[in-house]
């Protein structure tokens, strides 16, 4: 009996090590408080939220959309990142809104930290570049902790598949946050341009860079 513990050990602790990493695919912690986030990964099904908007109205992510995807973007008005990318998510959203993706842009910023991203100044912004897209306060940044990006901005392209949204590209916008001449890839068009095309998404995940996102 006892030549057989040592066999029954290791296959109990090969089983919690298995458990462990599905954990682990699925949940990140924070290091700074500790914030348990979900992390959505390639794959999921994006759970309905409504937020308000920056004119105060409330927008409702859900199967009454009538479009055939998103590209969500988690940004702000402090991070010089999000700044650099400001008239590409504009750019962005007049090429492929007519197409059924439209961009959605998230702020999960704490005002008090961050005086560009207290309300008067996001509208200000919003009224000088006229922002064609929505632009969505995450006070409590719930969404943000369900989506679980890292850095800011990160995108994610999701696809409606009957009343529900997949997510099918999470990640950088492009491959060059700081100069927009500069870019040899656009991941986000890429994922967007295969999606409308019947086709899979090739890079399904990118490494963003950018602000840290702070919980």
């Amino acid at each position: 009996m006892k030549k057989y513990i040592p066999i029954v050990a290791i296959l109990i602790c090969s089983i919690y090590l298995m458990a462990m990493r599905s954990i682990s695919h699925r949940t990140m912690v924070s290091p700074e408080e500790n914030v348990v986030l979900t992390n959505y990964q390639i794959g999921d099904k994006v759970a309905y939220f409504s937020l308000p908007k920056s004119d105060g109205s409330n927008f409702d992510f859900n199967s009454g959309l009538n479009i055939k995807g998103a590209i969500i973007i988690f940004t702000s008005m402090h991070c010089p990142f999000s700044k650099a990318y400001e008239d590409r998510q504009i750019a962005m959203h007049h090429k492929y809104a007519g197409l059924g993706y439209p961009v959605i842009a998230i702020n999960p910023s704490n005002p008090q930290l961050h005086e560009d991203d207290q309300i008067a100044k996001i509208k200000a912004r919003i009224s000088s570049k006229n922002y064609p897209f929505n632009y969505l306060i995450d006070a409590d940044q719930s969404i943000a902790k369900r989506f679980g990006p890292t850095r800011i901005p990160t995108a994610y392209v999701v696809q409606k598949i009957g009343n529900q949204f997949i997510v099918k590209y999470f990640g950088m916008i492009d491959d060059n946050p700081q100069d927009a001449n500069g870019v040899s890839r656009n991941y986000v068009e890429e994922a967007v341009s295969n999606l409308l095309d019947g086709k899979p998404v090739i890079s399904t995940t990118t490494q963003p860079e950018g602000c840290r996102t702070r919980f």
